[in-house]
């Protein structure tokens, strides 16, 4: 008899788990009559603002919209530079050209799969006397739920007078040496898309800050630019967290540290099994607490592999199969100076086993047992 699928992910998984909580407060708002940045999201921003270690927060309408808010508050644009990865998803990228910036591509450490700092401030130097813009932005990205190396990037930024914008869309409660991410920089932006460590059910994404000043220019940027109301001192943009969304937030961020608990259960589970050469476990390096929003391993033959778990009902995926500087719209950008080497051969070694929070015990042993029985194959 053919097994149940496992999905890779299961955002509904999340909605039933909490479903009467949710049924209510999307009621609640329902109920209320005010739809759009209401009580709802005033109290979001606070509670998760207090969560993550910082003064303020804005909420707004997708991760992508936080990246490009958060460099806009900063006065980035036409002519600047801004410093990030190729390994990863298209969106942090995508709010770099919106904002009307460059994007500069960094090659990675192939353990954390996260910003290699080496070659960082390689790359700022050797874009020192350049006539494509001006460095203005380091945005090192936390992928997969692994905190890059704060320590460093931060040094470097404080070195050539850069802002640093944490790109914290995978990182929800993730920590570097008990500090959360989202609180190096000088913003942070963060994703709500649903499958994220805790996600909307549309879309959704928030910007903190400690800086008072950048907090009145994100809010003013998120609605038309508006310091008073119809009056727009600045060009701005329609980006806003909807109530029914924040109320859902509320919801899942009271949940959110056991979430992250289940998810490291699992990835170690997956861990214990990977103890062969087939397989690149990832790492956590010391002082890292790792959540999981992906757990990603590394082999050489990833589609026999892929193929292997598809017979055996297991969904996986590929994050990311091919780098933002390889891709048919970016492929102009900046990074062709200099070699991307770990960068390319992450990507051609990746897969995404199934990771969530409600995934069961008997699944995660199912899993488990396929990564041993492919190793004896």
């Amino acid at each position: 008899m053919k097994k149940t699928f496992i999905p890779q992910t299961d955002p509904k998984a999340g909605y039933l788990a909490q479903k009467a909580d949710i049924d209510a407060a999307v009621a609640r708002v329902l109920e209320s009559g005010w739809y759009i940045l209401g009580q709802e999201v005033r109290l979001f921003e606070s509670e998760f603002s207090e969560y993550i270690g910082t003064k303020y927060a804005a909420g707004v309408a997708s991760g992508t919209d936080a990246i490009e808010i958060a460099l806009r508050a900063c006065d980035i644009g036409d002519g600047d530079l801004v410093f990030t990865v190729s390994h990863t998803a298209v969106a942090t990228v995508a709010a770099i050209e919106r904002a009307g910036a460059k994007a500069v591509f960094v090659d990675i450490d192939p353990d954390s799969f996260t910003m290699d700092s080496d070659h960082l401030e390689s790359v700022i130097k050797s874009m020192g006397n350049n006539s494509y813009g001006h460095p203005k932005a380091i945005i090192p990205v936390h992928l997969y739920g692994s905190p890059a190396e704060m320590s460093s990037i931060m040094e470097i930024a404080q070195r050539y007078g850069l802002y640093v914008i944490e790109d914290c869309a995978q990182a929800h409660g993730a920590q570097l040496k008990g500090q959360m991410a989202g609180t190096f920089g000088d913003l942070a932006a963060f994703s709500f898309y649903p499958t994220k460590n805790i996600g909307t059910f549309g879309d959704g994404g928030i910007v903190t800050t400690d800086n008072k000043d950048l907090y009145k220019k994100l809010l003013a940027l998120r609605q038309y630019g508006w310091e008073e109301r119809y009056i727009s001192s600045v060009p701005g943009i329609n980006s806003r967290l909807d109530e029914i969304q924040a109320a859902i937030l509320r919801v899942k961020l009271k949940s959110l540290d056991v979430d992250n608990s289940k998810r490291r259960k699992i990835a170690e589970a997956y861990t214990k099994a990977i103890d062969n050469a087939d397989f690149k476990a990832p790492k956590e390096r010391t002082g890292i607490y790792h959540v999981y929003h992906q757990y990603v391993i590394r082999t050489e033959e990833r589609q026999r592999f892929i193929d292997y778990l598809k017979e055996l009902s297991i969904g996986s995926t590929i994050h990311y199969p091919l780098p933002v500087h390889m891709q048919p719209a970016y492929k102009e950008g900046l990074g062709g100076e200099w070699k991307l080497n770990n960068t390319e051969k992450v990507c051609a070694e990746i897969v995404s086993l199934p990771m969530f929070p409600q995934l069961s015990a008997e699944d995660t042993d199912r899993i488990v047992d396929a990564l041993k029985s492919y190793r004896s194959r």
